[in-house]
């Protein structure tokens, strides 16, 4: 009985590893908390615990009640490309690099969010040549990695 529970429970862990979104986040929060529709509306905003969402196990936070509202109307089209990893890391090497939340360029209707700190400041190499490192990252980004 005991290898059944042990099977059963493995069965579950991995199909639920395989539906799961790899997010950049901590302690489940999203994108160090910054709320993601904002950035459409073309600033950055630190979301509030007030008003957060569960989304595919993961916390978003909103700046408010109308963002939080716009978020869960249309999640897919507020979520930050590649997990919310740097963009540009992801396009040179592959590698899920975390991010500065106030670094980020909206680029058809998407949102990219760039590493920015020691002097790197990611996404002014991105806008050397935008549309072929997006070409790479999405060729890179694999999100089981």
């Amino acid at each position: 009985m005991y290898k059944q529970i042990i099977f059963t429970l493995a069965v579950v862990l991995s199909s639920a590893s395989l539906f799961a979104q790899d997010v950049n986040a901590k302690k489940g929060v999203a994108i160090h908390g910054y709320d993601v529709v904002a950035y459409f509306d073309g600033s950055t905003q630190e979301g509030s615990k007030s008003h957060e969402i569960q989304y595919e196990g993961t916390t978003y936070r909103f700046s408010s009640a109308t963002n939080a509202k716009r978020f869960q109307d249309n999640p897919e089209g507020f979520l930050p490309e590649y997990g919310g990893y740097c963009a540009y890391a992801i396009a040179k090497n592959g590698k899920k690099v975390d991010v500065n939340p106030e670094t980020y360029e909206i680029r058809d209707g998407k949102l990219y969010l760039f590493y920015n700190s020691w002097g790197n400041n990611t996404l002014k190499k991105w806008l050397k040549e935008p549309v072929a490192l997006q070409k790479l990252a999405d060729a890179n980004w694999n999100p089981q990695n």
